[in-house]
This record gives C-alpha cells, sequence and structure tokens, in this order.
C-alpha cells in the first residue's frame, strides 16, 4: 500500500510533463515514443534477471542495495540539476 501511495504522489509532476509532450507530438511521435519505451521497459527487465541471477550480485544488491539505491538516485539527480544549469541562477 506504501508503494501505490508514493507512485501516486509521484506521479502529478509525470503528468505536468509528459501531457504537453504527448499532446505535441502527433501520431508518429506517439509511436516512436511507445516503441522507445517499451523496449528500454524489456532491456530492464532483462537486466534485472540478469543480475539477480548472478549469486555474487544478488547477494550484494541484498545487502547494500539499500544504501547504494538512494545514492545512485541522488547522483543522477544532481547530474541532471547541473548539466541543466539549475544552480546558474
Amino acid at each position: 500500500m506504501e508503494v501505490a501511495a508514493v507512485t501516486f504522489a509521484n506521479g502529478g509532476d509525470n503528468i505536468g510533463v509528459y501531457v504537453p509532450v504527448f499532446a505535441t507530438a502527433g501520431a508518429g511521435g506517439m509511436s516512436v515514443y511507445a516503441a522507445v519505451f517499451l523496449v528500454l521497459v524489456a532491456v530492464w527487465c532483462f537486466a534485472g534477471k540478469f543480475f539477480a541471477t548472478r549469486p555474487v550480485i544478488a547477494k550484494a544488491l541484498a545487502r547494500w542495495g539499500h544504501i547504494l539505491l538512494p545514492v545512485v538516485l541522488i547522483a543522477i539527480g544532481l547530474l541532471i540539476l547541473i548539466e541543466g544549469g539549475a544552480f546558474g541562477l
């Protein structure tokens, strides 16, 4: 239930960003977006299965994943902000 609540709460910014993009994309653009999305979801699924079936990696992620994931997500967010010039006021 908590995961669903967080997902729902995080969805507002996605709606604000993606609705204008999809509204102006047209049929061809939407087809490309859908195809790229589906291909990349498949890549993530295969990568997840690959890493989860490797005992050494699975054991390390089980032990350190709760620390590693937030650090990686924060680093990606900071990289996006820095590269986008968000701090260059």
